[in-house]
């Protein structure tokens, strides 16, 4: 349970929260509500003053860009919202070395336990290939690859997000998946319904060496998983070098065959499909984005829904901002701390966020 304050406080703590508003670039984000556990949920140490090595915290993985940034504060804004004990959320930001938003996030949420870990491009720089859009090609997008290795070797599991999710459900929930067969590494929705051989080029399944022998011996059928949401065991992770096996695949599509078009997707499926421990669908309610070229409305799924997800070319923030939203972009905004300073200087009474009286209300 959560310790929350009563509707008429919670509007005027969000009320001055405007005021205290923070700047990363050009745009600036309201302080959230500071949630709590609350007095029927067992003793955690807060985040904010625990050991990252602490036993009790939820560890939380993301990747922080300026584009991306306001969606980022969303997503952390309704972890935090729903999560039965707020307190046990750690967060650990990966960023662009020459990057500084962590100030942004700390302004936004001053109790948030997180820690920064900067992220050269050079890393990977030279393995990425030409792929269907350019932001697929961004390196930060491959971050994902590197969490053993940035991650302090104590933290055994992370749960991992994009930016461009939203809870609306228990995160710990999710945390606390079982990887119950020895060889699962990474734990997911699955989607066994998707045409699994379009994600790699006809070079690719005509190869007597590539094919249908890379996926055998896998203990199920190898179908298509999402990476913007995965539950990650570290230790396994780093014992196996996947960060290794997943880059081999990306120095065999550059340097020898292309094999696949889809930028970081598909090296991820080349190494765990068929070995995903599959997590319900209701943890990814993913495609909101619509597509990767024209980014139309898409509805939710069949189904409960724990965790949306605007993975495609559309993003809320920038429908949003164009005026020509989807409808479930509207429940993205009532999260969306982001203070359009253009929209309060054309207002003659100022502006405040409708995120801030959404929450409140």
């Amino acid at each position: 349970m959560m310790m929350m304050m009563d509707n008429k406080a919670a509007l005027l703590v969000f009320l001055a929260a405007a005021v205290v508003a923070v700047s990363a670039g050009e745009a600036r984000f309201a302080e959230a509500p500071q949630y709590r556990n609350g007095e029927g949920c067992p003793i955690i140490r807060p985040a904010a003053s625990a050991s990252v090595c602490d036993p009790g915290l939820v560890h939380i993985a993301m990747t922080l860009d300026a584009h991306y940034l306001r969606g980022s504060m969303a997503a952390i804004y309704s972890l935090l919202k729903h999560a039965s004990f707020p307190e046990s959320l750690f967060f650990h930001f990966v960023v662009t070395a020459d990057a500084h938003l962590g100030h942004a996030v700390a302004a936004s949420f001053p109790s948030l336990g997180f820690e920064i870990y900067p992220f050269r491009a050079e890393a990977v720089a030279g393995l990425i290939s030409a792929s269907v859009r350019a932001e697929l090609e961004e390196p930060l997008n491959y971050a994902r690859n590197h969490l053993g290795d940035l991650l302090p070797p104590c933290v055994h599991r992370a749960v991992y997000l994009d930016s461009d999710v939203l809870a609306v459900d228990d995160v710990r929930r999710l945390w606390e998946t079982p990887l119950l067969h020895e060889s699962a590494v990474v734990a997911a929705p699955e989607y066994c319904h998707a045409n699994f051989s379009l994600y790699f080029t006809p070079a690719f399944w005509s190869d007597p060496e590539l094919g249908a022998r890379v996926f055998a011996g896998r203990r199920r059928q190898p179908c298509y998983f999402n990476t913007g949401v995965m539950v990650i065991d570290l230790g396994r992770w780093r014992a196996g070098d996947y960060r290794r096996r997943i880059e081999r695949w990306m120095e065999i599509h550059k340097e020898e065959k292309r094999i696949y078009e889809l930028g970081s997707l598909p090296p991820f499926l080349l190494v765990f499909a068929g070995d995903v421990e599959a997590i319900d669908h209701r943890w990814n309610q993913h495609g909101l984005g619509g597509d990767k070229v024209h980014g139309s409305c898409r509805p939710l799924h069949h189904g409960p829904v724990s965790l949306m997800h605007w993975s495609g070319k559309g993003k809320p923030w920038d429908r949003l901002d164009a005026g020509t939203p989807c409808p479930l972009d509207h429940t993205w905004k009532h999260y969306d701390l982001y203070i359009d300073d253009a929209a309060a200087a054309s207002s003659p009474g100022g502006q405040c966020p409708s995120s801030i009286l959404a929450a409140a209300w």
